[in-house]
């Protein structure tokens, strides 16, 4: 294929955990590529099992689950994923993506493991920080934002994650997060903190 040295180049990297067809369309836009040969090569590489389909017109040539969250942008890994990934947790739990786009919720596969996607509002976006995870930096919540996030979502919390995990909030941190919530949600949350 003309272009494929090109692409693979440009999309087969940690630079571009993921790509839609409209990224591949701009960087091709001045080598003459119909939207026509696009679909022809992205579907040749899709079906050869170079690239992999995360959701509908997001692909990656990564096999990492950890890339799943970059098609839901702007998002987060949070809940019991983000205690995984901040190293309070070493049970094997499924990615949760928790983004702000208004994207169907709920549990997907990709690459034959699970991931979940969550869905919060603008102003409760933040309380995240980049991580490296393997060869890519991701946004992960901070233990402060995962706890919020626990009563938001209403999972229910471990004893022994209250006694490790939350034990090393920063109250500071976490009393300026809850000033953007309502006082009966602010008081979940610090009822579950008192001893």
């Amino acid at each position: 294929m003309k272009y494929a040295k090109e692409f693979e180049k440009l999309f087969n990297s940690t630079k571009f955990p993921v790509f839609t067809i409209e990224d591949v369309m701009l960087a091709f836009k001045s080598s003459g590529m119909s939207y026509k040969y696009l679909r022809l090569m992205l579907y040749k590489y899709s079906k050869s099992g170079r690239i992999r389909r995360i959701s509908s017109g997001v692909y990656t040539f990564h096999n990492h689950a950890i890339v799943v969250g970059f098609a839901f942008r702007p998002f987060y890994y949070g809940l019991e994923s983000a205690l995984g990934i901040l190293g309070f947790s070493n049970q094997g739990v499924n990615n949760v993506v928790i983004t702000t786009r208004k994207v169907r919720t709920g549990i997907r596969t990709f690459d034959g493991r699970n991931y979940r996607i969550a869905r919060i509002k603008n102003r409760y976006f933040f309380g995240y920080k980049l991580m490296q995870y393997g060869n890519f930096w991701v946004p992960v919540s901070d233990i402060e934002k995962t706890l919020i996030d626990m009563v938001y979502f209403k999972i229910g919390i471990r004893d022994e994650l209250m006694k490790d995990a939350f034990s090393k909030l920063d109250i500071r941190k976490l009393n300026r997060y809850l000033k953007v919530y309502n006082g009966g949600f602010r008081k979940r949350v610090i009822d579950l903190l008192a001893p």
